[in-house]
């Protein structure tokens, strides 16, 4: 057994899914398997393991309970937890979210899926750690040191961008392509002056990078409302929507394990505000006007441009000059006039990279 492996330990009372898992994993990581809590708890006295996936319905402990233990020893409560279970209902995710788990995945399983969304944890977590030793040692780095910090921040971002897009299919180009609009309206809004007083205390890579975060909120949206091939039932859409807080409450726990909150702030900007609308009827908040944050009437846009010019389940793409006559019918009712009458400005440089 290589030493050097990371280290995953999973936990279920159920011997076809702890038989399941170890053919995952094993090979490529050092895989541990417990029938009960109270057998992890006797592992976690010789060793401390990367990532933790644990059962919620046992016999002897529920997965709750055993979170609950974990999280109050200091030795075990920074270790990536993500439940397991067959459970559907949204209480059961929203409490495992509010106990710091990193992730909720629903039985029965896919291999694949769980490899890759495993995979992906366990580099957030790498990169986590890395971030906070660079962000403790920063006042004794050089130039050059600084610059790895900015870099490792914008790998981060990107990983836990990617982490989103093994849930839904269209989310990495669409962060690719909102992040590209967003620079591109961002600099014509300095160029002509539009909110310039907010905007010249903007880092735009900051802001930029913090933009691929805006759907992060998508991971606790149960798969068969993201995978639904056709429109969403009125329930469904509700339910779709609580993405915008789910992805604040996630974006929040991350900052609880880092001192650096910058780009994590617009991230979580991003998150809470890229849904409200300029007339007050968006959500999660129905802000209204200029109460909603600039980032969020600015993403907004760029947001409903790229969805509406994307081939999607249940509608074709349309041209960008259909799309541009309906961004700018929603103006002074979905978005920032301002920004809106900046957008048909430069449509062209929009229309270039469709």
């Amino acid at each position: 057994m290589n030493s050097d492996q990371k280290i995953i330990i999973i936990v279920d009372d159920d011997a076809t899914a702890l038989q399941m898992g170890r053919g995952v994993f094993s090979g490529s990581y050092r895989v541990y398997t417990c029938k009960s809590g109270a057998l992890m708890f006797e592992l976690l006295e010789k060793i401390i393991p990367n990532i933790i996936l644990l059962d919620i319905e046992m016999p002897d402990a529920s997965g709750y309970e055993v979170l609950t233990k974990l999280r109050a020893s200091e030795k075990t409560a920074a270790i990536p937890v993500v439940l397991l279970t067959a459970l559907t209902s949204e209480e059961a995710e929203l409490k495992g979210f509010s106990m710091g788990v990193v992730d909720f995945i629903s039985k029965p399983i896919s291999a694949h899926r769980l490899l890759a969304r495993v995979e992906s944890h366990l580099l957030i977590e790498s990169q986590r750690h890395e971030l906070v030793n660079y962000s403790l040692n920063l006042e004794k780095m050089v130039d050059e040191k600084t610059k790895s910090v900015v870099e490792l921040k914008n790998t981060l971002l990107k990983t836990m961008a990617e982490l989103v897009e093994h849930r839904d299919a269209i989310t990495g180009i669409h962060i690719d392509r909102t992040q590209q609009d967003l620079r591109v309206l961002l600099d014509a809004m300095k160029k002509h002056g539009v909110y310039a007083d907010e905007i010249s205390m903007y880092d735009e890579d900051l802001i930029v990078h913090s933009s691929a975060l805006h759907d992060i909120g998508k991971i606790a949206i149960k798969e068969y409302i993201l995978f639904k091939p056709g429109p969403l039932t009125e329930e469904e859409f509700e339910e779709m929507k609580k993405h915008a807080a789910h992805g604040e409450k996630i974006i929040m726990q991350i900052m609880q394990n880092t001192n650096d909150h910058d780009f994590l702030e617009h991230a979580k900007t991003f998150a809470i505000s890229h849904h409200e609308k300029w007339d007050g009827t968006g959500y999660p908040h129905g802000l209204k006007g200029q109460d909603i944050p600039l980032l969020g009437r600015m993403m907004a846009i760029v947001d409903v441009y790229d969805a509406l010019i994307s081939d999607r389940s249940y509608k074709k793409a349309l041209a960008h000059d259909e799309a541009v006559k309906m961004i700018l019918e929603g103006s002074g009712t979905h978005f920032d006039p301002k920004l809106t009458e900046l957008f048909i400005k430069i449509s062209d440089k929009f229309e270039k990279k469709s």
